[in-house]
């Protein structure tokens, strides 16, 4: 199979919506229909006591949420696809913006009692900004639900982007019977779920005008859909794939992840209409995928998944040419010339070394060390760097240390590692020491994790106290003066720490301190985000 035909086969998305939608529930179920698993299991069904594949970490596993981003990857329709699970939950949306990088189109997962919620608007506007083909799929038709055309309503008004439903349910609140599916024209009915959603569903197919449809959905229900499809046909969106892919139109389904109804109607038509891997902007111009030459991103890094090996992995996306085990390529971080060792692909932590991946995939790395998230990997004959990464101010802060002193070698060695992964920040405060550390993060849930899994992964058990701080400053004196709490006025109204480079940071309690330090340093530059080469 040539270059070409190997980047029309895959498929790159990430799964974003509020928390409890049901986007961990829905990755299962389409792995079920993908084959990759033969029973699914959903984070809170009491009929079973599986766990999804996707929350692989243990306190995935004791919470019912995502904490991190989980790569899955199977074969469906002659289709190769990866999912990108991303956590939904606000306190862990840097490693989802991070993992939005890496997709060509995203799928927004909608609660039909709750409908368009906070978090789902700020993964929207990070998806919009970037122009990504948005995928709607609006769950949980199996409980009591608002009204489909009000959902349909809601996400135009308040999103901002038309919707165009691909099917429409049949039935009443909460006891749906199937859906009408509005591009092949054809009613599809479901089977009662007997499986509790563990197995695929059945269902059966008819034309719309079939009298049987009558008999089993009945008059009153028949009626209502004629009514609901002729008002989206008289006053709906007109389907335009150009505006699909543009991200200026969303496909629409309507379905229970919980219980599959309308899940394979959804993955069937996604991987038609959904794009192949795009190309991508870089220091020397667009790169396109069909490109010979090989290139990659690190958008995430993750230690631990083996917790027995204490490995690491940088996750890459390849943006053109063909991935090789064992090949070597330029690393623009270091400058140097590395060799790709140890490729892996995944379902969430089972993994298996690789030969060969395309663009669009995502591939694991064994992580000496070396890697950095945003790092390029190019062939090297061919030198650039892809556009940066945003990076996130920390807004919560901790001081956090050993409780006991004899494992102070291990609390260094769990700390360092877990913050590489780029959800926590850490500092070292000046004079202090290293009998402890500050860290920061955009959430106070991330503290909670880096806890857990201090003493699940490293055996450290860890005082972590709150710190009356809100905001970080990166510094550098306009003159070149280096920036010490000496040469910094009034340095004492806050915390003065170190980034992991070394850079100057100054940690304050609010905005108003901020201003005084501003006014106080005329010749200070401050920045919420770290400023390259500050001294």
């Amino acid at each position: 199979m040539t270059l070409t035909e190997e980047i029309k086969k895959r498929r790159t998305f990430a799964i974003i919506s509020h928390p409890d939608a049901g986007k961990t529930t829905l990755t299962e179920k389409l792995l079920l229909y993908g084959g990759a698993i033969h029973l699914a299991g959903s984070i809170k069904s009491r009929k079973t006591q599986r766990h999804a594949v996707s929350d692989w970490m243990e306190i995935e596993k004791q919470r019912g949420i995502s904490v991190t981003s989980s790569v899955l990857q199977f074969d469906y329709a002659g289709c190769r696809i990866n999912i990108l699970d991303t956590p939904g939950h606000q306190d862990f949306s840097e490693d989802t913006y991070r993992t939005l990088m890496a997709v060509d189109s995203a799928v927004m997962i909608l609660d039909a009692a709750k409908g368009v919620e906070a978090q789902t608007k700020k993964l929207f506007k990070v998806c919009r900004e970037r122009r990504i083909p948005i995928f709607t799929f609006i769950n949980k038709l199996d409980r009591y639900g608002k009204i489909p055309l009000d959902l349909l309503d809601e996400i135009e008004k308040v999103l901002g982007i038309p919707t165009y439903p691909m099917n429409f349910p049949i039935g009443t609140d909460g006891k749906y019977l199937g859906v009408f599916d509005r591009q092949k024209n054809r009613i599809e009915l479901f089977a009662e779920d007997t499986t509790h959603g563990q197995q695929e569903r059945s269902s059966e197919i008819f034309s719309p005008d079939d009298p049987e449809v009558i008999k089993r959905i009945g008059q009153e229900n028949f009626n209502a859909l004629q009514d609901d499809l002729m008002l989206l046909d008289e006053a709906g969106e007109i389907f335009d794939k150009e505006k699909i892919d543009a991200g200026d139109l969303t496909p629409t389904f309507f379905g229970s992840a919980m219980t599959n109804f309308g899940v394979q109607n959804f993955l069937e038509e996604y991987l038609r209409l959904a794009p192949p891997p795009a190309p991508r902007l870089s220091s020397d111009g667009i790169i396109e995928p069909e490109d010979e030459k090989f290139s990659a991103f690190v958008f995430k890094i993750q230690a631990n998944m083996n917790p027995a090996h204490r490995d690491r992995l940088a996750f890459i996306r390849i943006c053109s040419g063909k991935f090789e085990r064992n090949m070597t390529v330029w690393h623009a971080a270091s400058d140097k010339l590395i060799k790709l060792a140890q490729p892996q692909q995944f379902l969430a932590q089972d993994r298996q070394i690789i030969d060969e991946a395309f663009p669009g995939d995502i591939v694991g790395l064994f992580d000496p060390g070396i890697f950095g998230i945003g790092d390029t990997l190019t062939d090297a004959a061919h030198k650039f760097k892809f556009e940066d990464f945003p990076t996130f101010p920390p807004e919560k802060f901790a001081r956090v240390q050993a409780k006991d002193t004899m494992k102070r070698k291990q609390f260094a060695k769990g700390i360092d590692q877990l913050t590489q992964e780029g959800a926590i920040q850490l500092f070292n405060q000046v004079g202090a020491g290293t009998e402890s550390y500050v860290v920061g993060t955009v959430g106070t849930l991330q503290f909670e994790v880096l806890q857990y899994r201090l003493k699940s992964e490293y055996g450290v058990d860890v005082l972590l106290t709150m710190l009356p701080l809100e905001v970080a400053r990166w510094l550098k004196f306009s003159d070149g003066t280096k920036v010490t709490p000496t040469s910094l006025r009034g340095a004492d109204r806050g915390m003065f720490v170190l980034d992991r480079n070394e850079n100057p940071v100054l940690l304050l309690e609010n905005e108003w301190a901020l201003g005084w330090i501003s006014d106080n340093n005329p010749k200070l530059e401050m920045s919420a985000t770290p400023i390259v080469n500050a001294n």
